[in-house]
């Protein structure tokens, strides 16, 4: 149950009383806000009347839950400020307006930690929920992309991250010291996920012990059985590494090496990896010694090497110098791999670590040695400054996105951040979109239709224009209508309403798709008053479109709409069929047409004598175009190009009827020219029909005849021109491609 700010009014007037100035954690104030005293105590105490009576989905108390994560924070270097960060976040849900009242009582920049990092939780478990199941071994799975994704989404403020890690750390504390199983999509996400990230991070003890807590549960008993057998050879040991960190120790002081040697402890986890990863058996595995030297300073490092080596026989292919070559994430060591001879026999092998006190320091504690530098003002942790050539947040920045290349398999420059971003749905789902995106991508990306009806936004709750960029981890909200379609103006790039290409197609796809709506309707109005003046307003449209070879009615009305099908077809089909002429073995005839006009050219008709022809008005052929001809009722014989669907159609009905045709051979004293349609589809815009019609006047083509049509921003053109074969036409259609505006130039 959420509780109004004003039933805490009180307590919230009395714990911000003695604050004159807000306490915020961003670098730019850093220099000028003092530090807020009993930080820790205040915000445990705000939080306390919330969440002391709550529990978690594990069980485990909410307050106590908040107390081991601000534990963890502070051995993780944390600062106070940090700590009590922990106990904000749990109580955001009980607040109706936890910006507001937080601000009020601690300060902006507490109140958008605590709300982030809420709101992260909350996704990170509704995605969890919807993708459960969907993971494979090798971290491959639907979940564990979304975690890593949405990590990312939210890790511009490393403090969200850092406090993600310290939970989900306490998480499987209390799960294993409880002896509660933990969900396997917690555990796995938990390896897979959260253990890469402290590892690249620089936080080896939260590493290790995410790791080790994971595997415990994710695979029970192997876990058993290597514990079991390091227990049992515990002893044993132990007892030997004392003696020889002792004797390194105090053999390296007589060296004038101030040393401090201690014993490593192992990881499960790690020894199961090495084991599996090299093959080894356990016994090879549990015998390997860890030890790890911290001096003062690098040379002391050197020095301690060059002791080891020449007192310890070394493994050449073991050693790795990481301070010369420090790891991505800053780590810097020397690593060898040494075997103490006894009697002319090699011992048992020993790794050994050799660092000094601050790399020690980094390596323990990884970027949270600087996660709080917005705290210290010019002077930075563990000896990094946190202005200069240092910067702190640049460092983190660029371990977050080397870890993303790790787990993505990318490659410099490739980052999650350079071109994608990662924003939520009201119920917290994740989208993901190209960087530059808005809220009419994030429609479209969610669903064609939503895109379609996208009418406004918010953002975070707050009305924007629909090309407002979006940003990493903004939650949208569409509003959109009940039905409609999308605006012109978002295929405008100078407008910026759409980045991606995907929801580009979409729209574009909507607008074709009007256009072939407004056809298929021409054509069925054409094709119904066809059926009523011929009586025959009782057929199925389905079935008239069969006959005509079509695959639907649709299909027909479509042709018919783009003037690529002759109604006369439809008429003789339902018009009752008169018997067909008898073959007639007469002589070739010659007969001369050209346009209505001139009267010239001339088509040989094949074993028909004394019919006349005619040129087909459907697809209008013009030599040399393979030609048919086909024998009307009245009108003698038609001739069409050998590819006009009218010409098939009436083939495939009464191939009777269809009759060899061949272009003559014109006299000199003839200049045959024929008409051709030319059909133009354009970008309508002011001048389009004088354009074309120059460019047509250029290349001494005789137009006798122009239909135009706009629907919605494209303009459809039929140019009916003479010419004397097809050659020259081709030629012409290039030239008329090239004007602006023209997306198609061809020969109906």
């Amino acid at each position: 149950m959420k509780r109004d700010p004003s039933s805490i009014a009180e307590q919230a007037r009395t714990l911000s009383e003695p604050l004159t100035v807000d306490y915020p954690l961003s670098a730019a104030t850093a220099d000028r806000t003092p530090v807020m005293e009993h930080m820790l105590v205040r915000a445990r105490a705000f939080a306390e009347p919330l969440i002391a009576d709550e529990t978690l989905e594990t069980g485990e108390n909410t307050l106590a839950h908040a107390d081991a994560v601000a534990a963890i924070v502070a051995s993780m270097g944390g600062s106070e400020a940090m700590q009590a960060a922990s106990y904000l976040v749990y109580s955001c849900q009980h607040l109706n307006r936890p910006q507001e009242v937080i601000a009020k009582v601690f300060g902006e920049n507490f109140a958008a930690l605590a709300v982030e990092t809420t709101k992260l939780v909350h996704v990170q478990k509704q995605t969890r929920t919807a993708t459960v199941g969907a993971h494979s071994a090798d971290g491959t799975g639907a979940q564990t992309e979304n975690v890593r994704k949405m990590l990312l989404a939210f890790s511009r403020d490393l403090r969200v991250v850092m406090l993600r890690l310290a939970s989900r750390l306490q998480t499987l504390r209390h799960a294993a010291a409880s002896r509660q199983p933990v969900p396997e999509s917690v555990a796995r996400e938990s390896l897979q996920v959260f253990a890469p990230l402290a590892s690249r991070l620089g936080i080896w003890q939260v590493k290790w012990e995410i790791e080790d807590l994971s595997f415990r549960f994710l695979e029970p008993e192997t876990y058993q059985l290597i514990a079991r057998l390091l227990d049992e050879k515990r002893v044993e040991r132990e007892g030997y590494v004392e003696q020889l960190r002792s004797q390194l120790e105090h053999e390296l002081r007589g060296q004038g090496i101030r040393a401090n040697v201690q014993g490593r402890p192992k990881n499960i986890y790690s020894i199961v990896k090495k084991m599996r990863g090299k093959s080894l058996d356990f016994g090879q595995v549990f015998d390997i010694l860890a030890l790890r030297v911290v001096v003062p300073d690098v040379k002391d490092c050197y020095g301690a090497l060059a002791w080891v080596h020449s007192h310890f026989e070394p493994i050449d292919e073991e050693f790795d110098d990481y301070i010369a070559r420090p790891k991505a994430n800053g780590y810097q060591s020397l690593h060898t791999v040494v075997r103490k001879v006894v009697d002319e026999k090699a011992g048992k092998p020993i790794e050994i670590q050799i660092r000094t006190e601050q790399m020690h320091d980094h390596a323990e504690h990884g970027v949270a040695a600087h996660w709080v530098y917005k705290e210290a003002g010019t002077k930075g942790y563990a000896g990094v400054w946190s202005t200069g050539e240092y910067d702190a947040k640049i460092a983190v920045l660029r371990q977050l996105l080397a870890w993303e290349r790790d787990l993505s398999g990318g490659t410099q420059g490739q980052g999650l951040f350079d071109d994608r971003i990662y924003v939520l749905t009201p119920d917290a789902a994740i989208v993901e979109l190209p960087q530059g995106a808005t809220a009419v991508d994030f429609a479209y990306t969610v669903h064609t239709s939503l895109g379609h009806r996208c009418r406004g936004a918010r953002i975070d709750g707050v009305m924007v224009p629909l090309n407002t960029p979006l940003q990493n981890g903004h939650t949208v909200e569409v509003i959109a209508a009940k039905e409609g379609g999308p605006s012109r103006d978002w295929l405008n790039a100078e407008l910026g309403y759409l980045a991606s290409h995907r929801a580009r197609a979409k729209v574009r796809a909507w607008f074709n798709a009007q256009v072939t709506h407004e056809t298929v309707a021409r054509g069925r109005e054409a094709v119904e008053k066809v059926l009523q003046r011929e009586g025959k307003t009782s057929t199925k449209l389905e079935d008239l479109a069969s006959q005509l070879g079509f695959k639907s009615a649709d299909h027909l009305f479509e042709v018919v709409g783009k003037d690529e099908f002759s109604l006369r077809n439809i008429e003789m089909l339902l018009r009752p069929q008169e018997p067909p002429p008898g073959p007639d073995d007469g002589v070739l005839i010659r007969k001369s047409r050209g346009s209505e006009k001139s009267g010239k050219g001339g088509v040989l008709v094949v074993g028909v004598s004394s019919l006349m022809t005619q040129l087909a008005k459907c697809c209008r052929p013009a030599p040399p175009d393979p030609i048919g001809g086909f024998v009307t009722r009245g009108h003698g014989v038609s001739v069409h190009r050998l590819d006009c669907s009218n010409f098939r159609t009436m083939a495939s009905h009464t191939a009777e009827r269809v009759i060899d045709v061949e272009w003559g051979t014109p006299k000199e004293s003839e200049n045959s020219v024929y008409a051709v349609d030319v059909a133009v589809e354009a970008a309508d815009r002011q001048g389009l029909l004088r354009d074309i019609s120059d460019v047509l006047a250029r290349e001494k083509m005789n137009v006798i005849g122009v239909q135009t049509q706009s629907v919605k921003g494209t303009a459809w053109m039929t140019f009916t021109v003479e010419i004397a074969d097809t050659a020259r036409l081709r030629q012409v259609l290039g030239v008329v491609a090239s004007v602006s505006g023209v997306r198609s130039a061809r020969r109906r």
